[in-house]
């Protein structure tokens, strides 16, 4: 029995066709069930469904042989945990966005950083946050928090966020404007190392058709 580990929402819903692809089908919506582990087609791959910051935890420990996770979600367990334990084969390109900084409207962001400011963020992204800011020269404050990231700087809590950015819909909703974009962000796939070796001949065909999948879908013009 093989194990997918995917979080519900954008990565599901964009990983549903590169699957079908490869003639996989999920045999229920994770939407209208609270099961947490859904059978497949196939008996002999089944998927689970996990909060998306805990897809690398669960592959690299064995919880899952494989999931899809995007890459801000990968950088920030690599900097807590390590980056051991995982194989990542193939960017699938979807779930595309970017990390930035935003603050709100009429905020002096190009004076607040110069060299040995000081600025108080915002973010779950901790780790990378730090190290954006380092590389700048910028001391941060950081605030961790895990929802309503746009709150922050409405209520004095911080002068700027990090967060990741599609549209930029929701900063516009709430009178923020994206500032700096930190990094491109899309989900990849990531491999069990010890599963890969022990499960090649399961596990190769999968990642191989992921690969197919992924590369036709770039060829696709927007």
């Amino acid at each position: 029995m093989l194990t997918l580990a995917l979080s519900k929402g954008r990565i599901f819903d964009d990983t549903l066709p590169l699957l079908a692809r490869g003639g996989i089908t999920v045999a229920e919506d994770p939407e209208a069930t609270r099961k947490l582990i859904l059978p497949t087609n196939r008996p002999d791959l089944r998927v689970v469904l996990v909060r998306a910051s805990d897809v690398p935890t669960y592959v690299r420990y064995g919880g899952a042989d494989f999931g899809v996770a995007g890459l801000d979600v990968l950088l920030e367990a690599d900097a807590a945990l390590g980056g051991d334990g995982l194989y990542r084969p193939v960017d699938l390109g979807i779930a595309r966005c970017r990390l930035s900084v935003a603050t709100p409207q009429g905020f002096d962001y190009a004076h607040a950083v110069r060299q040995g400011a000081r600025l108080r963020v915002a973010t779950k992204y901790v780790h990378l946050a730090r190290e954006h800011f380092a590389a700048k020269g910028v001391h941060v404050d950081l605030v961790k928090l895990y929802g309503s990231m746009e709150l922050a700087p409405l209520i004095g809590l911080a002068d700027a966020i990090v967060d990741l950015v599609s549209s930029g819909g929701t900063l516009k909703a709430n009178g923020l404007v994206e500032v700096e974009s930190i990094m491109d962000i899309s989900a990849r796939l990531i491999v069990n190392q010890a599963a890969f070796k022990t499960k090649t001949a399961a596990l190769k065909p999968l990642v191989d058709g992921l690969r197919a999948a992924a590369a036709s879908n770039a060829s696709i013009p927007a």
